[in-house]
């Protein structure tokens, strides 16, 4: 398939929620390809690459790169985004590119000095050093033109920046929990979990009635073992705990961490994650379970629900038996409930662009409260912008949206608050992320929790040392 063709209607399982390239970006910045190669490549996609090109209509070209999203997101998109811009002003025309390959286009081109005019990130540590770099704009002026730091939560505001100043706008807030399908439970007789021990009693129940006891897996996506990461360090060692070590002062062999990681291994080995079959599951494998009562739970990331909508439907008739739950709180003296605080993706300003300003225009009509309440209505999981005092109205939604929206209007208090962990592919250095997608070697008994987390530490310590850490928000 060419590098732009068109791609296949299917959600990329465990997208934003992680990405293995983010690992890489350092390491191969200075090999990436050259100009003539990404020359090519922005002729293969139709771009021009600086945002000069105008259309018969006398318009220039605003032009933003995105993942290859299935028909119906397309849609609501262009109608959202594209259609609501172009008609909002006679100057620029906005043209979005669906592929698959964003991550790795984006990094070919920005290398080169071409690219989109709006860049989509997977994250800080994808961002941090095209900024650096200085193939990103310092969007401070941006932030203050349009009220960016006061509009969007202090944390993922916080998060998107690089050497005090802003380069990223996260699109929207993505946290690890359970989704939970109701009738299942009531067949097992267990109730919704509400806390550790009511959680292992339905597991527990699931497996002893031939079930799986939760679903999800990471075939053909390894990285989804960090959600499990991110979750199982959020709700056993705790947001003070982690803060204190991505921020130097307490080293990753604590028991904390030690713990949090070997009772993930418990969990693998006794069957709780995944029932034996991790390895053989994918997202979309595991909502279908989850659809068709093969199991009660999905331990997943909320932009799951954007998968979810494809089995629980009006047409299945069982869209109310979804329900979505936070991880139970499982440390000693933790609040609760506790979210693992993450971002789906984020958007920023190619440093090749003839037309930032328009850019800008594009990225705040996103940051709002009406393209977040009609983008939820018709794609739940994608776009919880993470904006302060948000709040959606489930009346008026109907399918997953309401489901969804009542999720988010416990997340972002709980964001607000202070209550929350980090996802390592958000806020952890690349080398650490990646190591601690590497958990499955505990879970396989390769290696024991303490020898593991004494390999994270060194890997952390040499990020730290060369300031590789992304900004890091108190909890």
């Amino acid at each position: 398939m060419p590098p732009c063709a068109e791609p296949q209607p299917r959600p990329r399982a465990g997208h934003d929620s992680t990405r293995s390239t983010n690992m890489t970006i350092r390491r191969t910045f200075t090999k990436l390809a050259a100009i003539g190669a990404a020359s090519a490549l922005l002729a293969a996609c139709g771009g021009s690459g600086d945002g000069t090109s105008a259309g018969a209509d006398g318009r220039e070209n605003i032009e933003m790169w995105f993942w290859g999203a299935t028909p119906n997101q397309r849609a609501a998109l262009e109608e959202n985004l594209i259609d609501a811009y172009n008609e909002s002003q006679d100057e620029f025309t906005l043209t979005v590119t669906f592929n698959e390959r964003v991550d790795s286009n984006v990094q070919t081109a920005l290398s080169a000095g071409e690219g989109p005019d709006i860049v989509y990130g997977s994250g800080p540590s994808f961002v941090s050093p095209y900024a650096q770099a200085g193939k990103l704009v310092d969007l401070d002026d941006y932030s203050e033109e349009y009220g960016w730091q006061d509009r969007i939560l202090p944390p993922i505001y916080e998060s998107g920046t690089v050497d005090g100043s802003l380069y990223a706008v996260a699109n929207s807030i993505n946290t690890v929990g359970v989704f939970y399908n109701t009738a299942v439970l009531d067949e097992l007789g267990v109730a919704v979990p509400t806390d550790l021990a009511s959680f292992e009693k339905a597991l527990a129940a699931a497996k002893d009635a031939g079930l799986y006891p939760s679903v999800t897996g990471n075939k053909g996506w390894q990285p989804v073992n960090e959600n499990y990461a991110s979750m199982f360090l959020t709700a056993v060692a705790g947001p003070d705990a982690l803060y204190k070590a991505l921020t130097g002062e307490k080293p990753w062999t604590d028991d904390a961490f030690v713990d949090a990681v070997a009772m993930s291994a418990e969990w693998y080995q006794n069957g709780y994650l995944g029932g034996g079959q991790y390895t053989n599951l994918n997202f979309l494998e595991s909502m279908q379970l989850l659809a068709d009562g093969q199991s009660p739970f999905f331990i997943g990331p909320t932009l799951a629900f954007q998968f979810a909508a494809e089995f629980f439907n009006e047409d299945a008739g069982n869209v109310e038996d979804l329900g979505f739950m936070p991880f139970p709180t499982a440390g000693e003296g933790l609040d609760s409930p506790l979210f693992t605080l993450g971002t789906t993706a984020s958007f920023s300003i190619n440093a090749a662009s003839k037309h930032p300003d328009a850019a800008a225009a594009v990225i705040d009509m996103m940051m709002t409260e009406d393209f977040m309440t009609e983008m939820s209505g018709v794609w739940p999981g994608y776009w919880a912008v993470p904006l302060v005092g948000v709040e959606l109205d489930p009346s008026s939604y109907d399918g997953l949206s309401v489901a969804f929206a009542e999720a988010i209007n416990e997340i972002m208090p709980a964001v607000e608050d202070g209550r929350f962990g980090y996802f390592t592919g958000t806020f952890f250095p690349p080398q650490t992320q990646q190591a601690l997608v590497d958990i499955d070697t505990v879970w396989a008994g390769k290696v024991d929790a303490d020898s593991f987390m004494e390999g994270v530490e060194q890997t952390f310590a040499k990020e730290f040392e060369a300031g590789a850490v992304p900004p890091i928000p108190a909890p």
